[in-house]
């Protein structure tokens, strides 16, 4: 805001006038004059008083020179959303852990075979639903990123559980072994520690695993034994990196079964006289319950028989002695397939 003022005394209107009648009136008064000039530059410094407050009322940087800055002026802030009630939160753990938790507990205490896998179904299921309850949940600040962990490794341990269901076969490992190489139970209770840490009760209750077995029989043990009484020999050697079984069959039924640890051989005398066909098995973990291993397991035969014949010559008798290697060697003139479990003789 800017006003100009007179440099010569041209003041008020008011003023003007009476300097002109003086001098109308014939011989020059200066003392008189100049008591109106002296008025007249009174007035003028009024004047500039007068303009000089509003022209500090309109800057707020009148003091210090500044002119036409804006003034900053302070508005209420908007008041926060409120967040969600950390209770109602409490209740929506409880009501989806709870049922799992308690489906959890029948998966420990079941017996291995159809028991195990009813409560493992179970379990499973409660898992995926209380994933879904924590994905619908009205969650607090604090616990978004927990939650959605919790959810996410909730559903990856539906997967595991019916994954770790046992179908009976050979080779097939123990549900709790499955479970304690999966991931998920590991990750589905971090996450409801960290959750627990911020005040809100999610402890899960893990099922129970077992570690890897490795059980094995003595090299040269009979899994089966039949009745032998002839002359004829077999060697076996296995120079696989797994231990191995190694049966015999003749008109459809087991002979012998003999285990042969992997870099080791071993012998079977007095083999009756007859045709044999040759299965072997290889694994870890021999499970004797059901005569089979329950890892890393394959299942093969030799597509030539064996034949075992003893006969009488002069001056004695004759027998056969065979070997045969469970591992590729140079100059091998034996061929194997692969053999479906279940047909793989017990």
């Amino acid at each position: 805001m800017t006003h100009g003022i007179p440099e010569s005394g041209a003041g008020p209107s008011s003023t003007q006038p009476s300097v002109t009648a003086l001098r109308s009136a014939g011989g020059r008064t200066p003392f008189r004059a100049t008591t109106v000039q002296r008025l007249h530059r009174a007035a003028a410094i009024g004047a500039v008083l007068a303009l000089a407050l509003p022209l500090a009322a309109c800057s707020s940087d009148a003091d210090s020179g500044g002119a036409g800055r804006p003034v900053a002026v302070s508005t209420p802030s908007a008041s926060p959303t409120p967040t969600v009630d950390p209770d109602r939160y409490r209740r929506a753990l409880t009501a989806a852990l709870g049922p799992l938790n308690n489906a959890l507990r029948t998966v420990d205490g079941a017996q291995d075979g159809k028991p195990l896998n009813t409560a493992l179904d179970t379990a499973a299921a409660k898992a995926d639903a209380a994933a879904d309850s924590l994905d619908t949940a009205e969650i607090p600040d604090d616990a978004i990123t927990g939650n959605g962990q919790l959810a996410a490794s909730l559903r990856a341990l539906g997967q595991d559980l019916r994954g770790a269901r046992g179908d009976g076969s050979r080779c097939a490992t123990s549900p709790r072994v499955e479970l304690g190489s999966a991931e998920s139970p590991k990750n589905a209770e971090e996450a409801g520690r960290a959750l627990t840490a911020l005040g809100y009760d999610a402890r899960l209750q893990p099922p129970r695993t077992e570690e890897p077995r490795h059980r094995r029989l003595a090299n040269g043990s009979f899994v089966r034994d039949g009745s032998r009484g002839g002359l004829g020999r077999l060697t076996v050697k296995n120079g696989t990196s797994s231990d191995a079984v190694v049966t015999l069959t003749r008109s459809g039924r087991t002979a012998f079964s003999v285990y042969v640890r992997k870099s080791s051989e071993a012998t079977v005398r007095s083999v009756n006289s007859g045709s044999y066909t040759v299965y072997f098995t290889t694994g870890e973990d021999w499970n004797g319950g059901k005569r089979s291993f329950t890892r890393e397991c394959s299942f093969e035969k030799f597509d030539d028989q064996a034949n075992f014949r003893t006969i009488r010559v002069a001056g004695g008798t004759q027998y056969t002695v065979l070997t045969f290697s469970l591992n590729k060697v140079v100059g091998g003139n034996a061929s194997t397939s692969q053999v479906p479990p279940g047909d793989f003789p017990s």
